[in-house]
């Protein structure tokens, strides 16, 4: 595997354990619904709507979402991130699920022997990668290999363009992406519907707040 360039790993890094100590509060219930004002229960609902028996998920983050999510009850969980902190924290919430663990760059090719999937989550990932939507594409090209021929992906993702943003989210938008946690001062949901496309038959995304909510199916 190639190594991951430096602003993937400056991303990565931010979550330390005790970042992650209160990411739920800070990310999932307070920034969510008061500055994205994307609600988490509209994203507890993505996954429920497409979440599949052999489930990948990039970016677990602690893994709220997927402990909340309706897994059918033989799913297989894979857990893929490059920080061992969000790939520990997400395993320790699921751990009834035994999931398996990945650490891997997106913007990488995923190994071989991993896969394929049925679902793939990638929520609150590619405001994260670097690059505008021509470098994104690369990963949803990455993880189009990785799904089975009826397989989605799907997840949310915070948009600069196209949206109207409060000042909280001005602010943040603006403290994130100088400290290299963001990387998405040029996304707007229709550069990410055009990145998607290449790779996938059928493609929705829907803005919720300041939030693109896609759905991509039948990998290319």
């Amino acid at each position: 595997m190639t190594e991951p360039d430096d602003d993937v790993r400056r991303g990565a890094a931010v979550y330390s354990k005790r970042v992650l100590g209160f990411y739920d509060l800070l990310v999932v219930h307070l920034s969510n619904t008061y500055v994205w004002r994307c609600h988490r229960d509209r994203i507890v609902e993505l996954y429920n709507q497409n979440v599949r028996t052999r489930h990948l998920d990039v970016g677990p983050g602690t893994g709220w979402y997927l402990a909340r999510a309706r897994m059918p009850p033989d799913a297989t969980i894979t857990l893929m991130d490059l920080n061992a902190n969000s790939l520990a924290s997400a395993s320790a919430r699921l751990a009834d699920s035994g999931p398996d663990t990945l650490v891997a760059d997106v913007l990488e090719p995923l190994p071989d022997d991993v896969g394929p999937f049925d679902s793939i989550g990638a929520n609150y990932v590619f405001h994260c990668v670097p690059g505008a939507w021509a470098d994104k594409g690369a990963a949803f090209g990455h993880l189009a290999a990785r799904l089975a021929p009826e397989g989605v992906l799907f997840g949310g993702t915070i948009l600069a363009r196209g949206v109207r943003h409060n000042a909280a989210g001005r602010r943040l938008m603006s403290v994130y992406n100088n400290k290299g946690i963001f990387h998405n001062g040029d996304d707007d949901a229709h550069g990410l519907e055009r990145a998607l496309r290449p790779h996938f038959t059928d493609v929705t995304v829907d803005v919720v707040g300041t939030v693109a909510l896609f759905r991509a199916s039948r990998p290319i």
